[in-house]
């Protein structure tokens, strides 16, 4: 097999296992890798047709990752909505993602319980994710779930949940604590401090 031939092997691949990714942000960037190695390879077969239809999907992909990147920023994007814990849709959607929370939330059982607050997370009419909130006493949140869905992971809310949404502000905390023991966290990258198993974020 010749360098070309691998080449365009390896383009095929990846251009398949783009379309594999749960994430669209992945997907879109992967899939332009993919059709930029293939534009490569057909030049150098001098199939023209497939060169034009790859560099046609690879600049589609440009102007979607480019608009899904300004619109992660966009506090406007999000809403956060107040659900009863006991709420029949939420119960439904814990239930959906029940193995994926599992993963990455070990510790977490239920979202109802004494001075527990469940929110949905939203995204026009999608719901992005769920957060479970328990009111720990001396001002301090307990985030007992802060869960985002495969699809939404890419565009940032739990920046707009933590940083903009005015959530634990208005419902007088001065502090917040994550989860302990989740996996993969994310929070180092929203300016929370490392406490323990755990990060704290000082609402202002």
């Amino acid at each position: 097999m010749s360098w070309v031939d691998a080449l365009g092997w390896f383009g095929s691949a990846l251009l398949v296992f783009s379309l594999l990714q749960a994430r669209i942000l992945r997907l879109r960037v992967l899939n332009t890798v993919a059709c930029v190695i293939l534009v490569v390879f057909n030049a150098l077969l001098a199939v023209w047709p497939m060169v034009a239809m790859n560099v046609v999907l690879a600049a589609i992909n440009l102007f979607f990752i480019v608009r899904m990147l300004r619109e992660r920023g966009d506090e406007e994007a999000y809403a956060v909505l107040p659900v009863g814990a006991g709420d029949a849709y939420l119960r439904h959607f814990l239930a959906v993602h029940g193995d994926d929370i599992d993963r990455h939330f070990p510790a977490f059982r239920t979202a109802e319980g004494e001075g527990r607050t469940a929110y949905l997370v939203q995204r026009g009419d999608e719901t992005a994710g769920v957060i479970v909130v328990r009111d720990a006493g001396s001002g301090t949140a307990q985030v007992e779930l802060d869960y985002v869905t495969k699809r939404f992971r890419d565009f940032a809310p739990g920046e707009f949940v933590f940083r903009h949404s005015g959530l634990f502000r208005e419902r007088g905390f001065t502090r917040v604590l994550t989860a302990p023991g989740m996996v993969a966290p994310y929070y180092d990258r929203l300016g929370f401090a490392r406490e323990g198993d755990r990060y704290r974020l000082d609402v202002v």
